[in-house]
Parts: structure tokens; C-alpha cells; sequence
């Protein structure tokens, strides 16, 4: 078969819906079949697309409350068309579909079999009425051309649902646990009461809460600390409430990279992600659970559909200082819960990992693909 990959976002800045089709891409293609990459040029990006990569348009970087990314602004259609005649696609598959422009405009004028997948919590982000007038009557507007719908968790599924009675099928957000060393579940962290944070800075992350919570801890043992990494538009707020609390042993690292974050995720007693709603599914948990570090999470619906069964025991809500706070002690301190926890992950990761992804993909492409074959002889 032959895929094409559609992604509304820049490629080049990184995210979960962009690690998603890059590794969908790589598995596809080591199954032996062909996948090209289909995404707005971004206007600072001037070299040639990288193999595998076909540039549709042009895009700019849009701040807005459901993104911050380079969306696609401007389609050149005579190109459009010009992919789609010469690559004839047996498969498009649409990454994030609601979002402007490109999506639409292949979808009215291709032939190929059209698979949508939905990764954000649309129903959860407090979006204004302006945007759910524009995205409303957009997405109902492509519904007719999609053939198969899925979702990355049922959370995900909850704003098209309010459009659609057709099936949506679940295939879970996934990462590559080759770039993980699964450590024993007795192996000590080297910091053990260190709490770390890896994050966006911005209000639905919920982090002003875990300042809230971090002070009443350090009042109970002030041998902890806290590590804030990322940035965003509340870093300056954010640090202005340490100060101004008089928060002791809390440290923003600004952005990290991906082999500093693995590092602190092996070394910390306890990562914390106490987002408060906008989470579909929390690729940030899988890590920490590929990890082996213990997890506190927010109790939104996203989160909780990674943390089940053991791993109930990492919800808590962000809003309740003291019972975050306790939960945060516990889960640090408490040596049998903390061996109950990482033998819970380690049996529950093995099903993120990216192969059995991009297994449940392409089962479903193939079955789209046969299906469309009898129909169409």
C-alpha cells in the first residue's frame, strides 16, 4: 500500500501528534509498505523536504487556545493536485483533521480511502464560542468524506461524537520504549525526594497548584525539592508566586531536551503532571511510566484513561493542596506502594510501545484497503 501522512502542524518543532506520524511513518515503511509524510512548508524552513516528507503549502505560527504550532495558511491547489496525480495514494491518513487548511482541501479531491485520527481533547480545552462556531461546522463538513474515524483515547473522541454516531475506534498514543532502560522496580532513585515537572507553562497544566501543594509539603519535610522544566507563557507568574510564597527548593530549568529529560526521569523520586483538563491521553505519563518514576497526575478524563487499575493511585485533584501534598509524600516515601506502582507500569507499558502502534494502524488500513478493493474491483 501506499500511505500518505497528514499533518496539519509543523513537523520541524516537535509534539505529540508530530512524534506520532514520524514513527507511524518508520513502522509503516519497515512493514514494507511506502509512507510519505504530507505537511505545510514552514516559511522559515528554505532547503528541500527531507526524504520521505512532501510539502503542501505554506504555514505560519499560530497561538491560539487549542495550539501553538505553524498551521497551513495558504495552499498552492494546483499542487495539491499535482501530489495527488502523481503519488496516487491508496491510503490518506489524516492526523487532527478539524484543523485548517490542508485537510480539507485534499479530502474534497482525493480518491484514495480517507482514515481520520483525533488526538486533542477538544470537548476539555476552554475554547471561545468564535472558534466553536468556526471548528463546529468545519468538521462536520469533511465527516462525509472520512471512511474510517479513530481516536487516541475515548477522551478524544468526546467533540466528534457530538457530531457523528459512526464508530470511532481507540489506538492509543505510543512511544519508543527502545530509548528507555526499563530499571528494576527496587532500583532506588538517585534523588529520593525529588519531584520533577516537564511541561508546558500555561493554566490547563495546572502547575500553580503544584506550587501549592509543594509548599505544604516542604512544610511537612523540607528535605524535598522541585524541578519545573519547560516554558510558556505563566513561567514569569510562576515564579513570581515561589518568590513572593517564599517556596523553598524549587528550580526552573527552562527547556530541556530529550536526553536530559530521560535522565531526570531515571534520577527523580516522583514525576508531576497536575494538568487540569486539555489532555487526551498523556504521552508525558507513558514516559515516566517507561521510566520507572513513581506519577502523580491530575484527575482529568485523559490522564485517568493511561492510569488505570494500580495506577489509579497517581490521580489526584491539583485544586486540593493538602491531599496533593500527602499524595505527593506518599508516593515519594512509601517503599511497598512505590514497588506496586512501577510493577503495574512495567506490566502496562509493553502495549504503548510504538510497533504494537503502528500494528493496530496498519491492521486497519489493511482491512480499509480489502474492503475498498472487493467494493471496487
Amino acid at each position: 500500500m501506499k500511505i500518505g501522512l497528514v499533518c496539519p502542524y509543523n513537523m520541524f518543532r516537535g509534539g505529540g501528534v508530530q512524534e506520532c506520524v514520524l514513527a507511524l511513518r518508520e513502522g509503516i515503511v519497515a512493514r514494507g509498505h511506502e509512507a510519505f509524510i504530507i505537511t505545510p512548508q514552514p516559511r522559515d524552513y528554505k532547503e528541500d523536504p527531507p526524504e520521505g516528507f512532501i510539502f503542501v503549502g505554506t504555514g505560519r505560527m499560530i497561538r491560539a487556545s487549542h495550539t501553538t504550532s505553524d498551521l497551513s495558511v495558504s495552499i498552492d491547489f494546483a499542487r495539491l493536485q499535482e501530489v495527488l496525480d502523481t503519488y496516487q495514494f491508496d491510503i490518506l491518513h489524516f492526523h487532527e483533521p478539524w484543523v485548517p487548511i490542508i485537510s480539507r482541501q485534499l479530502l474534497s479531491r482525493s480518491s484514495a480511502i480517507h482514515i481520520a485520527t483525533f488526538h486533542a481533547a477538544m470537548s476539555e480545552r476552554r475554547t471561545s464560542r468564535t472558534f466553536e462556531k468556526v471548528i463546529i461546522p468545519y468538521t462536520k463538513s469533511i465527516l462525509k468524506y472520512l471512511d474510517v474515524m479513530t481516536a487516541v483515547s475515548p477522551t478524544a473522541t468526546n467533540y466528534v461524537r457530538s457530531l457523528t454516531s459512526r464508530k470511532i475506534k481507540i489506538v492509543p498514543n505510543g512511544i519508543d520504549l527502545n530509548k528507555y532502560n526499563h530499571s528494576h522496580v527496587s532500583d532506588p532513585p538517585k534523588a529520593p525526594k525529588q519531584i520533577l515537572y516537564v511541561g508546558r507553562l500555561e493554566k490547563r497544566k495546572g502547575v500553580n497548584y503544584l506550587l501549592n501543594a509543594f509548599k505544604e509539603l516542604v512544610a511537612i519535610d523540607d528535605g524535598f525539592t522541585l524541578l519545573i522544566a519547560g516554558d510558556g507563557p505563566d513561567r514569569e507568574k510562576l515564579e513570581d508566586q515561589v518568590m513572593l510564597n517564599s517556596i523553598p527548593g524549587v528550580t526552573f530549568l527552562g527547556y530541556i531536551d530529550d536526553e536530559t529529560k530521560q535522565r531526570l526521569l531515571k534520577e527523580s523520586a516522583v514525576f508531576c503532571s497536575p494538568a487540569l483538563y486539555g489532555e487526551s491521553f498523556g504521552i508525558v505519563l507513558l514516559e515516566a511510566m517507561a521510566s520507572g518514576c513513581v506519577t502523580v497526575a491530575g484527575n482529568n478524563s485523559g490522564y485517568a484513561s493511561v492510569m488505570q487499575d494500580e495506577g489509579e493511585i497517581s490521580l489526584v485533584n491539583p485544586k486540593d493542596s493538602l491531599e496533593f501534598a500527602r499524595r505527593l509524600q506518599l508516593l515519594a516515601t512509601n517503599r511497598p506502594l512505590r514497588d506496586v506502582w512501577r510493577h503495574w507500569a512495567q506490566a502496562s507499558i509493553g502495549q504503548y510501545d510504538y510497533s504494537e502502534v503502528v500494528d493496530q494502524y496498519v491492521a486497519i488500513y489493511q482491512e480499509a484497503y480489502d474492503k475498498h478493493q472487493a467494493t471496487h474491483p
